[in-house]
Order: C-alpha cells, then sequence, then structure tokens
C-alpha cells in the first residue's frame, strides 16, 4: 500500500474514532470500507492554493490533505533516505503526514507554505531511529559502504572538498548532538532557511544560527579545516 493510501485510511479511522464507544477494529473496517466505496483518491490540489488553503480545507473535507501529501512526500522521502536509508524512508514519511493530519488544526494558517512544518514533524520521527542513524554513519564511516550512502549523492558529494572524504564526512556527522545534526541536515539537504528551520523544530532564530556554527566548526575540524557542506549563510 502506497503512503498515499495509508494516509486516506488514516483519515478514514480518524473520523471513525473520534465517535463514542468506537472499537478500534470495526474502525479499521468502517475506514477500509470507506476507502473502498469513495472511489479514486481526490485529485490534487490546484497548482496556485497555497499549503495553508489545502489544510484549512482539509478540516471540513478531510480528504482534502491528500493534496498536501502529492505536494510534499517525494522531498520528505529523499530527506528521509539521506538521513536514514532507504529501508526506513517510506514509513517514516506516511507516519509524518499521519501525524500532520492528525494536528492540523493546530496549524498556524498565517503560513501559506506548509514544507518547513512537515519537515519539523518528519524530523521528530527521524529524532526516535537516531540509533539507526548514528550506527549508519559509522557503518559508513568504517566501511565506506552502507544503505544511507545513499544520503552522499552527487549534489552533496560535489560540496566535499578534494582532500575530504565522504567516510570522514559521516564520521563527523555520527559525532553530532542531536540538535546540531538536525539544525545542520535541514538547512543543507532539506533546503530550508535559517528562519524556516526555527519553524520547523519550534526553536528560536538565534538557537538555530548557534547550532549551526557548533556543527559546522566540528565538521570542518574533523576534516582538517574543510567544510564539507556549502551551507550559505543569510544576511
Amino acid at each position: 500500500m502506497t503512503g498515499r493510501m495509508l494516509l486516506a485510511e488514516s483519515m478514514g479511522l480518524r473520523r471513525r474514532d473520534h465517535t463514542r464507544g468506537a472499537d478500534p477494529a470495526e474502525g479499521m473496517l468502517a475506514a477500509d470500507a470507506r476507502v473502498q466505496a469513495s472511489g479514486p483518491i481526490p485529485a490534487a490540489a490546484p497548482v496556485d492554493m497555497e499549503d495553508s488553503a489545502i489544510i484549512r480545507a482539509s478540516l471540513r473535507e478531510p480528504e482534502r490533505f491528500a493534496g498536501l501529501f502529492d505536494r510534499h512526500a517525494a522531498v520528505l522521502h529523499r530527506y528521509v533516505v539521506r538521513r536514514l536509508g532507504p529501508d526506513h524512508a517510506e514509513d517514516v514519511v506516511a507516519e509524518a503526514f499521519t501525524r500532520a493530519f492528525e494536528k492540523r488544526h493546530k496549524y498556524v494558517f498565517d503560513r501559506s507554505e506548509a514544507l518547513p512544518w512537515l519537515y519539523g514533524i518528519t524530523t521528530n520521527i527521524i529524532g526516535t531511529h537516531r540509533r539507526a542513524e548514528v550506527r549508519g554513519y559509522r557503518a559508513l564511516a568504517r566501511t565506506g559502504e552502507d544503505p544511507v550512502a545513499a544520503a552522499f549523492d552527487e549534489r552533496v558529494v560535489a560540496r566535499v572538498s578534494a582532500s575530504a572524504t565522504r567516510e570522514r564526512l559521516a564520521a563527523a556527522l555520527a559525532k553530532l548532538g542531536r540538535g546540531e545534526r538536525d539544525v545542520l541536515l535541514l538547512i543543507a539537504w532539506g533546503d530550508l532557511s535559517y528562519g524556516e528551520t526555527a519553524e520547523a523544530l519550534g526553536v528560536p532564530l538565534g538557537t538555530v544560527r548557534s547550532r549551526l556554527s557548533r556543527a559546522r566548526r566540528k565538521v570542518a575540524q574533523a576534516l582538517g579545516g574543510s567544510n564539507p557542506i556549502d551551507v550559505i549563510e543569510e544576511v
């Protein structure tokens, strides 16, 4: 079952589960019946419709939330693959959209772009796999071969200086604290601005700047002074 179908099933489950005295087994059967009876999953939202408008519309018509999945699932999937490898990616993304659907009524609707919010939810889930992430980096640092090596595609390798190796970069990432690694990789691999990273993690902008500064310094020291990731400083 695809992530989009899992999201559709989750929407059916949540509508059923909110009724008083709902039985979980009955809820699953009811959700499956609703998904099948409803026919095709709704088409993607219009390209000119803001994310916040999709989320707001989904408060009345829950199936509209699938439009957010269509827009952002692929980029989030790539981000998770870079951090955890391909084995966990589909499940993490599906869980992220399920959590987002559950808390959509808390969304700050004056933020038209929802991707930082989704990155934040996804990064929190990645945090529950922290040991697996660090093991992956350490394995890559030790052997140069690991599923998480998919993280180091040509775009990232191009940012590594000739004297540095991706094995040393992986070792440096493994030694970072979770907060430092989250900030560094949301900016470097998620292409978020400092402000969007602060929004994603729910921390002050100054915290983002200080964590990024520490992370870049530690990685640079591990690589003999070479900075492997060309994070563009904001004015």
